[in-house]
C-alpha cells in the first residue's frame, strides 16, 4: 500500500507545479478559476477545520497554507480536534477575532454552529468563505466547496452503469451525525436512489475514524449480507479490503485512491479538497480588497475508477508525499492583549 501511495504521488505532483487556470462552476456556471497573482496587502487570515485526523483535512491545511504563501498574506490554521468539538471550534474562532483577523475561512464542525457569530463578524467588515463543509447561513462572504448531493449521486449513478442493475441491496455509512456534508450526502442519496428498487441498509452514523467506522462495518456485515456497499473515505478503506469489487466510497482519501489502482475498489469521488482550500483563500483574498466575487465556487467533481485514475491530478486532491498536517497560528498583533 506505501508503495502505491508513493507512486500515485510521484508521478502527479512536479517539483514546480501551477495550479491553475483549473474548472470550476461559479454560481452555477462553467468556467476557468485563475487566482490572483499577488495580495497587494499582508491581510491576516484564519482559518478553521473540523479535525487533522486523515489526508483530506491535511491536504485542506497544506493548500491553505501553500496559497497563502503564494498570495503573500498571513494564515493561522487551527483544527477543532473533531466533529465533538463545537466548542474547541468556537474559542478558535475567539482567539482569531482577537488576534484581529480580517478574513475567516471556515469549515464547521456542524452546519448551525457559527450562525450567532457571523453578524458580529461581518459588522467588523470581515470577510467570510464557507470551505467544505457547508454553513446554512446567507451571512457568508462566499463559498468554496462542492455539493456533496452531488458527489454521492455521482457514486449512485456509476454504480448503476458498473452493475447493470437497479435492484441490488446497498449498505450505507454516511459519516458523523449533524455535519452539513453528511447531511447533503444523505440527500445525494435519497435522490440518486429515488425510482430504483435499490434496498437500503443504514450502517449507522459515526466519526470519520478507523476503529470507528471499521465496528460499523463489521456491525452490519455480521447482520446483513449487501450486494455493494457506500460509504465515507474511512469506512471505504475498511469495507474494501473485506469485499473486494464491491465498494465505493463518495469521497477520496490516499487509500481510497490506492485501492482503486488496486482494483480492490471500484470508484472514489474526488471533490479536490486541495483546489477549494486553495480557491477559499484566494476568495478570501478578492473580498478585502474589494473584489466582487461568486457567491460559490466549485471544483469539478470526478469519479476515478481503476481504468482513469492515471488521469488524474492527484495534487489537486491529496497534499504530497511525507506532508502531514499544517499548524499555523496567526501571529499577535503589536499592543496586543496578552492571552489569559
Amino acid at each position: 500500500m506505501k508503495y502505491l501511495l508513493c507512486s500515485l504521488l510521484l508521478l502527479v505532483f512536479p517539483a514546480t507545479a501551477t495550479w491553475y487556470p483549473v474548472k470550476v462552476r461559479a454560481d452555477g456556471e462553467a468556467q476557468l478559476y485563475k487566482p490572483l497573482v499577488r495580495a497587494n496587502k499582508a491581510w491576516r487570515l484564519c482559518a478553521l477545520l473540523p479535525h487533522g485526523k486523515d489526508h483530506y483535512w491535511w491536504g485542506v491545511a497544506w493548500g491553505l497554507a501553500e496559497e497563502a504563501d503564494r498570495l503573500g498574506v498571513e494564515i493561522g490554521i487551527y483544527d477543532a480536534g473533531g466533529y465533538t468539538e463545537a466548542e474547541r471550534q468556537l474559542r478558535q474562532l475567539d482567539e482569531c477575532e482577537a488576534r484581529g483577523a480580517q478574513g475567516y475561512i471556515l469549515a464547521a464542525v456542524s452546519a448551525e454552529l457559527f450562525n450567532a457569530e457571523l453578524p458580529r463578524l461581518r459588522a467588523k467588515d470581515a470577510k467570510v468563505v464557507d470551505l467544505v463543509n457547508g454553513i446554512n447561513s446567507n451571512q457568508v462572504d462566499s463559498r468554496s466547496l462542492v455539493s456533496f448531493v452531488d458527489m454521492t449521486q455521482a457514486a449512485v449513478q456509476y454504480l448503476f452503469a458498473a452493475s447493470g442493475r437497479q435492484d441490488f441491496s446497498l449498505a450505507w455509512f454516511p459519516g458523523p451525525s449533524g455535519a452539513g456534508w453528511v447531511m447533503d450526502a444523505e440527500l445525494g442519496l435519497k435522490q440518486g436512489l429515488s425510482g430504483s428498487q435499490v434496498e437500503l441498509i443504514e450502517g449507522g452514523y459515526g466519526v470519520t475514524e478507523t476503529f470507528v467506522q471499521a465496528d460499523l462495518v463489521r456491525a452490519l456485515t455480521r447482520r446483513f449480507q449487501a450486494d455493494y456497499l457506500l460509504g465515507n473515505a474511512v469506512a471505504a478503506t475498511v469495507a474494501a479490503r473485506m469485499f473486494p469489487g464491491r465498494v465505493l466510497a463518495f469521497y477520496s482519501n490516499p487509500q481510497t485512491m490506492a485501492l482503486v489502482e488496486q482494483g480492490k475498489l471500484m470508484a472514489t469521488v474526488t471533490d479536490l479538497p486541495v483546489l477549494q482550500a486553495r480557491i477559499s483563500v484566494d476568495l478570501a483574498v478578492r473580498l478585502l480588497q474589494g473584489e466582487k466575487v461568486p457567491g460559490r465556487v466549485s471544483p469539478e467533481i470526478r469519479v476515478v475508477t481503476p481504468q482513469n485514475i492515471s488521469e488524474l491530478d492527484m495534487s489537486q486532491t491529496l497534499p504530497p508525499e511525507g506532508q502531514w498536517m499544517t499548524y499555523r497560528e496567526l501571529s499577535k498583533l503589536e499592543g496586543a492583549k496578552p492571552d489569559p
